[in-house]
């Protein structure tokens, strides 16, 4: 049986292992998403320079007055959205995707919808 440490210890080795591959750029930042039981983080990182340049997430006030629940699909697909317009106030189109660990599926697959749709290319 599977602990919730050993999980946790998995997704961070698989987390590493994707990190080796995908860095972001002030041409083109690395979109990170990050989910937990109950919110969904998402930003945008230069990592030349090891700074975030965007970032949103469902504990925004703005955000969060809009939403019932911040853990779900429908909550994603917004912060992707959100985080999309942010991101092209500040000039940036593209970007490169990181999904943390996670399987692209869910709740991490609509935040990347959600900011597609709105205008970032991946």
């Amino acid at each position: 049986m599977i602990t919730k440490s050993d999980h946790k210890k998995n997704c961070q080795k698989k987390h590493l292992r994707i990190r080796k591959n995908i860095n972001g750029t002030t041409e083109r930042p690395r979109l990170a998403v990050y989910r937990s039981s109950k919110h969904m983080y998402a930003q945008l990182i230069d990592d030349t320079q090891g700074t975030t340049i965007v970032s949103a997430s469902t504990l925004e006030a703005s955000i969060k007055s809009e939403l019932e629940y911040g853990g779900n699909v429908g909550a994603a697909y917004k912060i992707g959205q959100i985080l999309a317009e942010k991101a092209l106030k500040n000039g940036i189109k593209e970007v490169i995707f990181d999904r943390g660990g996670n399987t692209y599926h869910g709740r991490v697959k609509a935040v990347a919808e959600g900011a597609r749709e709105a205008g970032l290319v991946f």
